[in-house]
């Protein structure tokens, strides 16, 4: 359809069906308000063309914390905030890629080169996942997308995968009537991260995003993650799952964030292994005096955290496909807790003035008791704190946290069921 005839049936109800699968019923009228707002933004850009709408989600993390890049367990879904645009194919080998704060340059995609100058940019991202579609024997064209996304970065929903399942997505519609996998678009969505964004990441926020619902998956082998969806609502148990910016900064905490895997690393070289997901809790028992002494007490800290977490998100799994909501809401306390005590990214070292996440959990600890569950969520150290809150403390929650942290600051998710999507 034209730009203007996909505002007409997106007018006429037409589009109600799957973007009510996608959002809510409830979020029905909002959801349309935004995809009218796209695709004015759209129109305004490129003109009245043939369009197509796409999307792809962030996505939350609710079991194993810094598991993944040591070939660990995670627990992680597929949310309804996301990213979604307004394509327009294109006969040209160029990627245009519009959206509000952003001023990105076209990507000719015939260039598959790894570009030094490109490092931590949009272009970054779209030149990897468009060369790690093609490598891999997909087809790959041109288009142009006016976007908007919900997302908010920095807050451990991803929002950088997201983009990356976008434009895999994309391509896949596009140009591959939708035969390629999900986890092929997430794997080269990371490749995109990790070579051509050089940013080193696991394959959780990529696979999360594209796999969608709740979803266990198992790490420890590379090539053949394991990723089994759990069908699981919090509202089925009368709960929401909400979300808490605690809008501190993230700048200079890069160093922080790398020294989690460096330090399980070391810890795991200790073992005579190169990651932690081969080790037993016994063995990172047995051996505490050799890893305090060759790598430091934190390193084994982070160690047994890791060992007990990436249990820890299989039995939240198992919890919930037996019906155990209480189970479920224990082992997300106790992982919240480990991450506190053990694995200790929940407030920078030496700045003992800003710890924006610990009162955010003490927080969720004076209102919610053992009634719900709370913990970081995403990298930590500073971003956001997940909460399951019984719905009838939701607006009591909320009011708590936005009393200390500002009006607007949590998030009330819901998970949808599909990852990368087009919508007609």
């Amino acid at each position: 359809m034209l730009t203007t005839q996909l505002c007409k049936a997106l007018e006429d109800g037409m589009l109600d069906e799957q973007l009510s699968h996608l959002y809510g019923a409830s979020s029905l009228s909002q959801a349309k308000d935004r995809y009218a707002s796209l695709l004015k933004g759209a129109l305004k850009a490129f003109g009245d063309q043939e369009t197509r709408l796409f999307s792809a989600p962030g996505r939350t993390e609710v079991g194993g914390n810094h598991t993944d890049h040591q070939l660990g367990r995670v627990f992680a879904a597929s949310i309804s905030l996301d990213v979604a645009a307004a394509v327009i194919p294109t006969d040209d080998h160029f990627i245009t890629y519009v959206a509000d704060g952003f001023d990105v340059k076209p990507v000719d995609i015939t260039d598959t080169d790894i570009h030094q100058e490109e490092r931590n940019t949009t272009e970054a991202l779209i030149r990897g996942v468009a060369a790690s579609l093609q490598k891999k024997g997909y087809h790959v064209g041109g288009f142009r997308c006016y976007a908007q996304s919900n997302v908010l970065p920095g807050s451990g929903m991803s929002s950088s995968a997201a983009f990356e399942v976008l434009i895999g997505t994309v391509i896949n519609g596009l140009y591959n009537d939708g035969r390629i996998p999900t986890e092929q678009i997430a794997r080269c969505g990371q490749i995109a991260e990790n070579e051509y964004f050089m940013k080193g990441s696991g394959l959780l926020d990529q696979m999360a995003c594209s796999t969608g619902s709740f979803a266990y998956m198992d790490f420890a082998d590379p090539e053949q993650v394991i990723v089994e969806k759990v069908d699981f609502a919090p509202s089925d148990y009368g709960y929401d799952l909400i979300l808490t910016d605690v809008r501190a900064s993230h700048a200079d905490l890069s160093d922080e964030y790398s020294l989690v895997p460096a330090e399980m690393k070391a810890a795991a070289k200790v073992l005579g292994k190169e990651v932690l997901g081969t080790c037993t809790k016994q063995e990172v028992i047995d051996h505490c005096k050799e890893i305090r002494e060759a790598c430091g007490d934190r390193a084994f800290l982070r160690a047994y955290h890791f060992v007990c977490e990436t249990q820890r998100a299989k039995e939240e799994a198992d919890a919930l496909r037996n019906k155990d909501f209480n189970a479920f809401l224990k082992l997300v306390r106790q992982s919240g807790r480990s991450s506190w005590m053990y694995l200790q990214n929940i407030s920078a070292p030496g700045n003992s003035g800003e710890q924006a996440v610990a009162v955010a959990l003490a927080l969720s600890e004076s209102l919610l008791q053992e009634n719900g569950a709370y913990r970081v969520h995403g990298g930590g150290f500073a971003g956001t704190i997940q909460a399951f809150v019984p719905h009838n403390d939701t607006d009591a929650y909320i009011a708590l946290m936005e009393s200390v942290f500002g009006k607007g600051c949590c998030y009330v998710l819901s998970i949808r069921d599909c990852g990368g999507t087009e919508i007609r």
